[in-house]
C-alpha cells in the first residue's frame, strides 16, 4: 500500500499540514492501491511563499540557464517514463497502448520548449520604443486528473522558459502520477522554490491560488464550469488567466473520404483515453447517402475492439476513472435512448464478462440530431454520436453549432478541400486525416472551450508581459 503524505515545497518533500485523506482506487479492480493526504490552504500558502522568494532569481536567469533546466527536465522525465506509465495505468485505467504517448509527451514538451526558447528574442525595437518581454511572475498551474502528467509538464515548460516560478496544483484524484512527475522535477535540480507541487481540493488549495495576491498568473485545464469559477475568483486581483476547457469536437467525414481509413480513425479519436479527453471527436458527421456504410463499418470495427485490463497489450479501451464517471456516462446513454437516438453498438451496463471495475460498453448512436443532449454536452466517456448531413455546407453548420470549440477533425480524399473546410470551422485546432497534433503549434479553444493558448511560442508568451521603454 503506497502512502503519499508530502508536498513539494522550496526544493524538498515536506509533511502536509492538511488532515483530509483520500483512497486511491484502481478502476479496473476497484481495489484500494494507495492513500493520499491532501494539502490544505496553509500548505498552498507555504508553496506560494516559496515561489515568491524564488521569483527574482528565476526572473533574472539567462536564456542559456533556462534551456539547461528544460533539458534536465526532459532527461529526468524520460528516465522515469516507466514509473509514470505504471501510475497512469493503475490510477485511472489508461490502456498500455496509449500510455507510451503520454509519457513521451511529458518529456518532449520540455525539449520542444528548449528549441523554441533558443530562437526567441525577449527585446524588440518597435518604432522609437524598446519593448521588453518580462516574466509575468509567480504562476499557478492547475492540471486535471485525466491528463495530469502531460498537463503539468506542458504548462511548466512554458512558465520556466519565461522565467516564472510556479505552484502546481494537480487533481487530488491523480496523486500517483503526480508523485512520479514530482520526483523527476526534484531530480532535475532546479533552484529551490522555482517549482512547488501541492495536491489538494479546489475549494481550499485552488481557491487560495485564485485569490492570493502573490499569484500573478493562473493556467487552468479542466471543465468549463470550474474554469468560470476560477476566472471569477481571479478577477479581483487582475490575475492573468488562461483556460483550457471542455470540448464537444466534430469529426467530419466528407463524401470523398476513404471510409475504410476514416471511420477507424474517427472512432479512435472519439474513444481517445477511454473517452475521457477534452479533444475527443465525439460527434461524427457523415454524408447521409453513406450512412449505411458507416454504420456497418462502425459495427465491424467495434466488434474487434478489446475492452478490459488496461495492462493487456490488446486492450484499446480500459475502465473509466471512478464510479462517479461510470454513473454519469450511464445516465447519458439512457438519455440518448430516451431522446430517440438509434443504438448502433454498446449500450447500458458493463461489457460482457467484466463484473468488476468501472468498465463502460463502447457506445455509438446513429440518427442523432444536434439538439440531443448526447450531441451537445460533454459526456467524458466512450459514447459517440453519428449525425448525418446532406451537403458540405450543412456539415460545417452542424460542426459549428456547439457551445464548444476546442478541436475538430476532417477526413477527405482531397487535401485542399479539407483545408477549405477546416478554415471555416470554429475550433482552436483542426486535424486533417490524422490524429497526431503538432507540439510546437498552439493548443487551446474558442467559445466555451477556453481562453488563451499553450505550447510553443504562444505558450511561452502567455507567461510574459511586454514593457515599453521610450527614451528621448
Amino acid at each position: 500500500m503506497r502512502i503519499i503524505d508530502t508536498a513539494y515545497i522550496a526544493g524538498d518533500f515536506v509533511p502536509i499540514q492538511g488532515g483530509e485523506r483520500l483512497d486511491v482506487v484502481d478502476p479496473a479492480t476497484e481495489a484500494v492501491i494507495a492513500k493520499v493526504r491532501l494539502a490544505n490552504r496553509e500548505d498552498a500558502q507555504r508553496a506560494i511563499d516559496a515561489a515568491w522568494r524564488a521569483q527574482p532569481e528565476i526572473g533574472r536567469s539567462s536564456k542559456a540557464e533556462r534551456i539547461g533546466m528544460l533539458r534536465r527536465l526532459e532527461a529526468e522525465l524520460a528516465a522515469r517514463a516507466g514509473d509514470i506509465a505504471e501510475a497512469t495505468i493503475a490510477e485511472y485505467g489508461a490502456p498500455a497502448a496509449r500510455v507510451g504517448f503520454v509519457t513521451q509527451y511529458a518529456s518532449q514538451v520540455f525539449g520542444s520548449m528548449a528549441r523554441t526558447l533558443a530562437d526567441y528574442t525577449f527585446t524588440r525595437s518597435i518604432g522609437d520604443a524598446r519593448v521588453r518581454l518580462e516574466p509575468v511572475g509567480v504562476s499557478a498551474l492547475i492540471a486535471p486528473w485525466n491528463s495530469v502528467a502531460g498537463t503539468i509538464c506542458s504548462k511548466l515548460a512554458s512558465a520556466l522558459a519565461a522565467g516564472c516560478a510556479s505552484v502546481i496544483k494537480p487533481s487530488e484524484f491523480s496523486p500517483l502520477q503526480t508523485q512520479a512527475v514530482t520526483e523527476a522535477l526534484h531530480a532535475a535540480g532546479l533552484p529551490a522554490g522555482v517549482v512547488n507541487v501541492v495536491t489538494g481540493r479546489g475549494t481550499d488549495v485552488g481557491d487560495e491560488l485564485a485569490v492570493n495576491p502573490r499569484i500573478a498568473r493562473i493556467s487552468f485545464t479542466g471543465s468549463t464550469a470550474t474554469g468560470k469559477i476560477i476566472a471569477r475568483a481571479a478577477v479581483d486581483g487582475m490575475k492573468r488567466v488562461s483556460l483550457s476547457l471542455s470540448g464537444k469536437s466534430a469529426s467530419i467525414i466528407l463524401d470523398d473520404a476513404d471510409l475504410a481509413t476514416a471511420v477507424p480513425l474517427a472512432l479512435n479519436g472519439g474513444f481517445n483515453n477511454n473517452g475521457q479527453a477534452c479533444i475527443a471527436g465525439t460527434r461524427i458527421l457523415v454524408p447521409r447517402n453513406r450512412l449505411g456504410e458507416v454504420v456497418e463499418l462502425v459495427r465491424s470495427t467495434l466488434a474487434g475492439l478489446h475492452v478490459g485490463d488496461p495492462r493487456a497489450p490488446s486492450t484499446i479501451i480500459g475502465p473509466v476513472a471512478s464510479p462517479a464517471q461510470y454513473d454519469r456516462i450511464q445516465r447519458y446513454i439512457a438519455r440518448g435512448l430516451e431522446q430517440g437516438a438509434r443504438l448502433v453498438a454498446g449500450g447500458e451496463g458493463r461489457p460482457e464478462g467484466l463484473e468488476k471495475g468501472y468498465f463502460v460498453r463502447p457506445t455509438v448512436f446513429a440518427d442523432v440530431s444536434n439538439d440531443m443532449d448526447i450531441a451537445r454536452e460533454e459526456i467524458f466517456g466512450p459514447v459517440l454520436s453519428i449525425l448525418a448531413y446532406d451537403t458540405e455546407e450543412e456539415a460545417i453548420e452542424i460542426a459549428n453549432d456547439s457551445a464548444y470549440g476546442l478541436y475538430a477533425y476532417v477526413f477527405s480524399g482531397q487535401r485542399q478541400r479539407a483545408l477549405r473546410v477546416a478554415d471555416r470551422l470554429h475550433a482552436g485546432t483542426v486535424l486533417i486525416n490524422t490524429l497526431r497534433p503538432e507540439l510546437l503549434a498552439p493548443f487551446g479553444g474558442v467559445k466555451q472551450s477556453g481562453i488563451g493558448r499553450e505550447l510553443g511560442i504562444f505558450g511561452l508568451e502567455s507567461f510574459l508581459e511586454p514593457k515599453t521603454e521610450v527614451a528621448a
